[in-house]
């Protein structure tokens, strides 16, 4: 499967766990399976300040240090409990069952996808209470 990525001049490329930087705008093509994170998909620690971003933050790690595998899985499935328990929303839930599952089956990349949504959703939410408040 080939994959075609174009990069903004010094923008950050995460690929099987080295850091690379652009230089100048930058187009690559992918031609084998590999580990790749865009600088806008990386999140440092200090930013997994909500239980969705921690999330996010556990599943990155998760996709790009295997060699910490276990380790990740144990700190996504506890922030995912953590957030289950927290949501009320059923489409909120059951983008965590989604989620769950893509994990399960160690499609961690595909499951940032999902943490993204729920980024989004708690972002709404966390500012809809502030404004109530």
């Amino acid at each position: 499967m080939t994959l075609r990525i174009s990069l903004r001049n010094g923008e950050p490329l995460i690929v099987n766990g080295a850091v690379l930087r652009s230089v100048g705008r930058t187009d690559l093509v992918v031609e084998n399976g590999a580990t790749i994170l865009r600088g806008r998909e990386v999140m440092k620690p200090e930013e997994a300040d909500t239980p969705a971003r921690q999330l996010y933050f556990a599943c990155m790690m998760a996709y790009i240090d295997q060699s910490e595998l276990q380790k990740h899985q144990d700190a996504l499935l506890a922030r995912l409990e953590g957030l289950m328990a927290a949501l009320e929303a059923p489409e909120a839930k059951a983008v965590c069952i989604r989620f769950a599952q893509k994990v399960a089956t160690g499609q961690f990349y595909p499951a940032l996808a999902d943490c993204r949504w729920l980024i989004g959703y708690e972002t709404d939410v966390l500012g809809r209470t502030a404004k109530a408040a």
